[in-house]
């Protein structure tokens, strides 16, 4: 082992811990790397972190309570922590300029709830506790708390619709978010298949929300956030945005001015993996107005902070500081409308005709199938995508009818432009060759045998680029 370098040193010693005490564990852990390094990934919410990030997870952090924030926790000993946290909060806001950073939380979904219940309390729990007299909720007679609750309960958000590329933390009823608000969605024009900020404008004049909520996990375009800002403004909404999918892109200077939701937006929330290439968890940005109220999100929605995670988080947020980030965002939308290009070329139908970022929707319905048929067969084939639902779809979010595809992860190996449309063949290929099976929108028929060349070529086309190279299990 004394002729490895560190990092296959570290995971080869990792492992055989881990397998002395269950084996399967091990074998799985091995066997994810073999799939990942074999497969042709294209989910748009994927990527690969480095070692640095994924071994900084791995450590003591992981035994310590650290409710609260940094100098203020309700456990002593966390002075490390604090270190962690602190440092995390230092890049974090160096990288996207933004003047507030919280970085606690565990996920991009946890993000948008602190984000939410900041809001509530800045926009409605502050005014009623003031008219009140009151400073402490716990202060408050039943009748009044009983006042608040019924506040809190009757607030407003628009969101952008799931069908036309919004998250289910935006609003969809199945969502907690569904629950807390009373909530409309806005779609996109039929004609275009991008936001008409128009008709966004009378929704919100008509509507008059609390809350507009920005930002998508399936929309293929740049959202102008000044316009959406303008139209808050107008009607008094805070403005929120969920970069969740896009913050690498942000990161790297690829979404800047109108763009750019760290200059509009009152409030923002990501998660720290997709584009951004960090570990799974969440952050929440803003100004000092809310600051106070994020700070809260420990014990108001969240457990304690995962202080490994954070750890792995500052990781993320220096590795993303560095020049060659910028270059990596860049490549990420140059591979995207390569991608769609190529796809396009081919007769594939996009929605919105293309893309402006990190990801494409593809419209399966012209081939006679259902996302979740195209899905498993592209899968079957060496390629690793995701159903979702396009604008107005028949088959519902569970069948669907469209395909997400997304670049991140294969930039990371260093796949270029000229791969991109060697996918975009083989990805032809799977769709044209797929039937449905009779009477159902799951089950398909696709020939083993093209199967099994499809999945060789993908496999050679990755061959050149290999994923973690530096880490050697033997």
């Amino acid at each position: 082992m004394s002729d490895l370098n560190a990092e296959s040193t570290a995971y080869r010693a990792a492992l055989d811990v881990v397998r002395g005490v269950e084996p399967r564990i091990a074998d799985a852990i091995t066997k994810e790397l073999a799939d990942q390094r074999e497969s042709l990934k294209l989910i748009a919410s994927e990527n690969y972190a480095s070692p640095a990030v994924l071994l900084a997870m791995g450590n003591w952090f992981s035994d310590k309570y650290a409710e609260g924030t940094i100098g203020r926790r309700f456990y002593a000993g966390c002075q490390n922590v604090d270190t962690v946290e602190a440092v995390a909060v230092e890049h974090a806001t160096a990288l996207f300029g933004a003047p507030y950073a919280y970085v606690q939380p565990h996920s991009g979904i946890d993000a948008n709830l602190v984000a939410y219940w900041a809001v509530l309390a800045d926009r409605v729990e502050a005014p009623r506790l003031k008219k009140l007299e009151k400073r402490q909720v716990n202060d408050l007679t039943d009748a009044e708390w009983a006042e608040l609750r019924a506040a809190f309960g009757n607030q407003r958000m628009l969101g952008m619709s799931l069908d036309a590329g919004g998250h289910l933390t935006h609003g969809f009823r199945p969502n907690i978010s569904g629950k807390m608000f009373d909530q409309r969605s806005y779609g996109v024009d039929p004609a275009t298949g991008q936001i008409d900020y128009a008709a966004l404008r009378e929704t919100a004049r008509e509507f008059r929300p609390l809350l507009i909520v920005g930002g998508y996990s399936a929309y293929p375009r740049k959202v102008n956030f000044r316009i959406m800002r303008e139209i808050a403004d107008e009607v008094g909404a805070t403005f929120m945005v969920d970069m969740a999918h896009f913050a690498g892109l942000v990161a790297g200077k690829v979404f800047t001015g109108d763009f750019d939701p760290i200059a509009n937006a009152h409030i923002v929330t990501t998660t720290t993996h997709k584009s951004l290439r960090g570990p799974r968890g969440g952050a929440v940005f803003c100004g000092p107005e809310l600051s106070d109220q994020v700070d809260r999100g420990c014990p108001m929605v969240l457990g304690g902070p995962l202080g490994h995670v954070m750890a792995a988080k500052a990781i993320a947020f220096a590795e993303a500081r560095r020049p060659e980030f910028a270059q990596y965002a860049q490549a990420i939308v140059a591979n995207s409308r390569a991608l769609a290009e190529g796809l396009s070329r081919r007769g594939v139908k996009l929605v919105s005709g293309g893309t402006d970022n990190h990801l494409a929707l593809l419209d399966v319905h012209p081939f006679g199938l259902t996302g979740r048929q195209a899905e498993q067969a592209l899968l079957s084939s060496g390629i690793v995508t995701n159903r979702n639902a396009v604008p107005s779809d028949p088959n519902g979010a569970w069948y669907t009818s469209g395909i997400r595809v997304g670049t991140p992860a294969l930039t990371t190996r260093g796949l270029g432009v000229a791969e991109m449309d060697q996918i975009a063949e083989l990805i032809h290929t799977v769709l044209g060759a797929t039937t449905p099976a009779a009477g159902s929108k799951a089950k398909y028929q696709l020939d083993p045998a093209l199967a099994d060349r499809v999945s060789k070529q993908a496999s050679e086309l990755l061959a050149p680029y290999p994923l973690y190279p530096e880490v050697d299990l033997g």
